[in-house]
């Protein structure tokens, strides 16, 4: 059994990568949570050129969209590893269409993955969490939350509702050692944004006062910070990491 468990859904991915990266350098032993085979292959290979073994990760196959799957998935990492002190919820689709044209599928997948996931996944392991006297929560929303996007209804209202949800529960655990946050990405440099049209990408990068994109690598020190130990009086927060793109309270 390890002694500090991190549990990353959609761990795999850009950002979630970056993430399990950055944890396990802290001394936790990271699951990366995944749902499509096959697509953990390139997470294994960017852990083992981060210098990164079997002693320091492990991944996880379920759908974070599925109560029980979930569920079946918190158990099995519980059983297998120890007790979950850390859950990023980075699990994350998009599907953009403007309204007018938009499907109940599209609205549904979004919501489904984005939103839902987060309760489905936190539910699970908050008992233990507040049980043991701590935990950190960290969910991954995103700018879009609170600027709008054309195009993004059920994207922006899944990562609205992550807001919500966050302050929400912060308020329930605090007592408990148990901090939850969110952190709120801008524009990332991953291969989602990779296929941007360049035109595109070059007026979005125009519109950053930084003058870049960011890096996945940039979202998983926010994340690195809030879980901390040190870190235990910063509960509630939505923390934007968007180069000043969108600056808000």
């Amino acid at each position: 059994m390890k002694n500090k468990i991190a549990l990353v859904t959609g761990g795999v991915g850009g950002i979630g990568t970056a993430i399990c990266i950055a944890l396990a350098r802290q001394g936790y032993f990271v699951v990366a949570n995944y749902v499509v085979p096959g697509s953990e292959i390139a997470w294994q290979n960017k852990m083992k050129a981060a210098g990164l073994g079997a002693d320091d990760c492990a991944i996880a196959l379920a759908d974070v969209a599925d109560f029980n799957a979930s569920g079946k998935m918190i158990a099995d990492i519980h059983a297998t590893h120890g007790e979950i002190s850390v859950l990023v919820n980075c699990a994350g689709i998009t599907r953009d269409v403007s309204l007018r044209k938009m499907t109940p599928e599209q609205w549904h997948a979004v919501i489904n993955t984005n939103l839902n996931s987060v309760f489905n996944v936190t539910r699970h392991v908050i008992d233990s969490m507040c049980d043991r006297g701590f935990g950190r929560i960290v969910n991954i929303s995103s700018v879009n939350a609170t600027k709008g996007a054309f195009g993004q209804t059920n994207y922006a209202s899944a990562k609205a509702g992550i807001v919500g949800f966050t302050k929400s529960l912060a308020l329930e655990v605090a007592k408990k050692g148990v901090t939850v946050n969110a952190v709120s990405p801008g524009f990332i440099e991953t291969d989602m944004t990779a296929a941007v049209r360049e035109d595109l990408r070059q007026q979005t990068l125009s519109q950053i006062p930084t003058g870049r994109a960011g890096t996945p690598e940039d979202v998983a020190n926010a994340v690195v910070f809030l879980v901390a130990a040190e870190s235990g009086y910063v509960t509630g927060t939505n923390m934007a990491v968007n180069g000043g793109v969108h600056i808000y309270q």
